[in-house]
């Protein structure tokens, strides 16, 4: 179980990567593409700031998945991992609810995952 969680864990970090590539950085191509449906095209110039932001936060979320494989103690490494995947999960689920569900299905159903995983090693 401890690679498992381990595979999960910088899987739900990698994504929070591009994520934080495309909102930061290509938020008028990727962005438009990945958002068509949420967004009128003609927002994602005057929403490029916003994004930006938020994919600052994403990358706050990678990075503190990518801490969790530094951390030697396996008690605060596994507290640290639960803490992020615990915040990716719930940030899921808020833009599911909120935005499209299928921001559940691709953010917070892999870290809910992850979290049963790590809880089960």
């Amino acid at each position: 179980m401890e690679i498992v969680s381990k595979i999960i864990i910088a899987l739900v970090a990698i994504e929070h990567l591009y994520i934080l590539w495309m909102e930061m950085f290509a938020w008028e191509t990727k962005g438009k593409e990945v958002f068509k449906k949420a967004l009128p095209a003609e927002m994602f110039k005057p929403t490029k700031g916003l994004a930006a932001n938020q994919g600052l936060y994403n990358g706050f979320l990678a990075a503190g998945l990518i801490w969790s494989f530094l951390i030697e103690d396996p008690k605060w490494q596994t507290n640290v991992a639960l803490f992020f995947l615990s915040c990716v999960a719930i940030a899921g689920i808020y833009g599911g609810i909120s935005a499209t569900k299928r921001i559940f299905f691709v953010q917070a159903l892999p870290a809910i995952l992850g979290i049963v995983v790590v809880l089960s090693k």
